[in-house]
């Protein structure tokens, strides 16, 4: 068993680190709430009180909200490569934008440090039950090493290439998962407007070709209206923004991910950025003027 230190301790990565202690890691964790961390320490782990702390471990994992967090945490002073030992595995766990990732890389290897990018997909229900998807970008020997961790939390862990790959595929991730989240809300929209239960039309929906794991997993909280933060609209509008830089830096038009990247927009400047990604619903009843009274 290894000694992880886990920097970044909400939604997603408080059940992470708590699955890695039960795992019968050492966790080492450090948040900037102390409420997220008092959680860390009820579920067995300690607190490690700053990021340098964290830093000295087998393994460090960061799970931050953007590239600018990421970048402090890691390459700034008294950061996490400042006090890293030569070997350490560096995983960050984040949605960041694929050239900061490659710049954390070649930073680290010029101090020894194996690192990895390794976004997540899953939610925050994938988290707690350990079943997220991993997609590892970075060196094939250190993924090997890191392997044991990954196994931990999640189900499908794929290498998908070289540093900054991860992120790449994590922006085509979102992409899709937000252009599903708009069609489902349309769905029920147009369901509704039309005088059809939503909830029993859904559930043929889910079990034929339209299904998804939105449709398994959302179907039923979007109908009822229940938009409690699984994953925040603030953090998707950020991840929309790296696919769209990473498509104009590929070269490529993406114009579905263009238009729901607006819809993501709008959602935001309407005030729901602190809500579930499927509120998309409530931007689609708002565009038809079907939003409830």
């Amino acid at each position: 068993m290894s000694t992880i230190g886990f920097i970044g301790l909400g939604i997603m990565g408080g059940p992470m680190a708590a699955n890695l202690v039960a795992a019968g890691h050492t966790v080492l964790g450090y948040d900037t709430r102390q409420e997220a961390a008092e959680r860390l320490v009820s579920a067995g782990g300690a607190y490690a009180g700053s990021a340098a702390a964290a830093a000295a471990a087998d393994v460090v994992i960061t799970m931050l909200p953007d590239s600018p967090q990421v970048e402090q945490v890691v390459l700034g002073p008294d950061g996490v490569l400042e006090h890293a030992k030569p070997g350490l595995l560096l995983v960050d766990m984040s949605t960041i934008r694929p050239d900061t990732s490659v710049a954390i890389a070649a930073a680290a290897r010029e101090r020894g440090v194996r690192a990895l990018d390794a976004p997540v997909s899953g939610g925050e229900r994938g988290a707690i039950d350990g079943v997220l998807s991993i997609m590892v970008g970075g060196d094939p020997e250190a993924f090997e090493a890191a392997r044991p961790v990954f196994e931990v939390l999640g189900a499908t862990i794929v290498h998908v290439g070289p540093s900054g790959a991860g992120q790449t595929v994590k922006a085509a991730n979102q992409l899709v998962v937000g252009g599903t989240y708009a069609l489902v809300a349309e769905a029920i929209v147009l369901l509704e407007a039309s005088g059809v239960d939503p909830g029993p039309a859904l559930d043929v929906l889910a079990g034929g070709l339209a299904g998804s794991r939105i449709l398994e997993l959302k179907r039923k909280s979007m109908v009822a209206r229940d938009f409690t933060p699984g994953f925040r609209i603030d953090l998707h509008h950020k991840d929309m923004g790296i696919a769209l830089a990473a498509a104009r830096e590929a070269g490529v038009a993406l114009p579905m991910t263009g238009l729901t990247a607006q819809l993501i927009a709008a959602a935001r400047a309407n005030g729901y950025g602190p809500l579930d990604h499927s509120v998309l619903l409530q931007v689609l009843e708002n565009l038809s003027g079907k939003a409830a009274s």
